[in-house]
């Protein structure tokens, strides 16, 4: 601590991003990157733009990337917003659309970066438990005895859980709350949900994000966006160029549009990753460990009869890093990132000599 910090710092709790450990012959299995790598026609436009092009400023609204985006969600560039990796993009919602006078409504085990936004910037808030089997329950998000949420935000699929929440359940959310921004935050959508966008032009309440990091394994890159109606996402440009008129770099918009056109290595890639996850789930009920269902790049996991924490350190111990979190409810549970078919069956490799010692 120091005597200069404003009072806001002073109160504020960072958010923890997963451990980027430089051990030698990782099985790096903890902070949901793809374990396959980009398109090629991404790598190759990003190299394409590397050059004196880069003494220039890059397009502060991305153009190239809003147009490749509305063409491939059936939307217009105007219900398009983009940012640096989908944390911006939701920093910026936070402010722009979710701080209301009465309390913003997320789950108690969601994205742990949100309560963090709210100390940020100071926005009342209220979490809402999860059902005992993890699941959100779409009730809880509903008006209820008079009472309106200032806005709503959750995960879908749900992080660190993986659950997903059907499509037809999620519109029961937005059109339940009319006079409400429902903000759904699809980072691990593309690993076996619905997405919401086919809502957004029923919905002026509904604004869905997306990151490139996951599906599209541009994690590096730094890219994410929001799409929604066009009054929410001038909220969101306004709050952005009032913060960075540049967030997106001239590399960054060149593989993103690569990316978004290659569509073909897009679906291959996630049914690859898909079915790792399938197999893993089956291996791990196998050695006798609880996996809840998921529609994400990871599982969340635990044992009956073996402390997570100890699991965790074991792994740890063989090179195998995994994510574990103290939080009430799940304490017992490790996360656990679908790696190669390789990875992957290292990982249950050492579980077994774990569980067998």
């Amino acid at each position: 601590m120091s005597r200069f910090w404003s009072a806001v710092v002073h109160g504020l709790t960072p958010y923890v991003p997963g451990e980027q450990p430089k051990l030698d012959n990782l099985v790096k299995l903890n902070t949901n990157e793809h374990p396959y790598g980009p398109s090629p026609k991404a790598l190759e436009a990003i190299r394409a733009a590397t050059g004196d092009s880069l003494r220039l400023y890059p397009d502060p609204n991305a153009d190239a990337l809003k147009a490749a985006l509305a063409q491939r969600h059936g939307l217009q560039p105007q219900q398009i917003f983009v940012g640096n990796g989908s944390d911006e993009v939701l920093a910026h919602a936070f402010m722009a659309l979710l701080k209301q006078d009465r309390p913003l409504r997320f789950p108690d085990i969601s994205y742990s970066f949100y309560p963090v936004y709210c100390g940020l910037y100071d926005i009342p808030h209220r979490t809402i438990p999860l059902a005992e089997d993890f699941s959100i329950r779409v009730e809880d998000y509903l008006p209820q005895d008079g009472e309106q949420p200032g806005a709503i935000i959750f995960p879908n699929p749900n992080a660190p859980t993986g659950r997903l929440l059907p499509l037809e359940a999620v519109e029961r959310i937005v059109a339940g709350n009319p006079d409400a921004v429902v903000l759904v935050d699809e980072a691990y959508v593309d690993f076996g949900g619905e997405s919401a966008i086919g809502l957004i032009d029923k919905y002026p309440n509904l604004l869905v994000v997306h990151t490139f990091s996951k599906s599209r394994s541009l994690a590096g890159l730094r890219v994410g966006f929001a799409a929604g109606h066009a009054d929410l996402i001038e909220a969101l440009e306004r709050v952005k160029n009032s913060f960075n008129s540049y967030p997106l770099d001239r590399l960054a918009i060149a593989g993103a549009v690569a990316s978004v056109e290659d569509e073909a290595f897009f679906q291959a890639s996630c049914r690859k990753v898909i079915a790792t996850r399938e197999k893993l789930i089956a291996d791990m009920r196998a050695l006798g460990f609880e996996v809840l269902p998921s529609a994400a790049n990871f599982i969340f996991a635990r044992h009956p009869q073996r402390d997570g924490a100890e699991l965790t350190a074991e792994l740890r111990k063989r090179a195998i890093i995994v994510r574990h979190f103290k939080a009430a409810r799940i304490d017992q549970f490790m996360r656990i990132t679908i790696g190669t078919d390789e990875q992957c069956g290292i990982l249950v490799e050492a579980l077994t000599d774990i569980l067998t010692a």
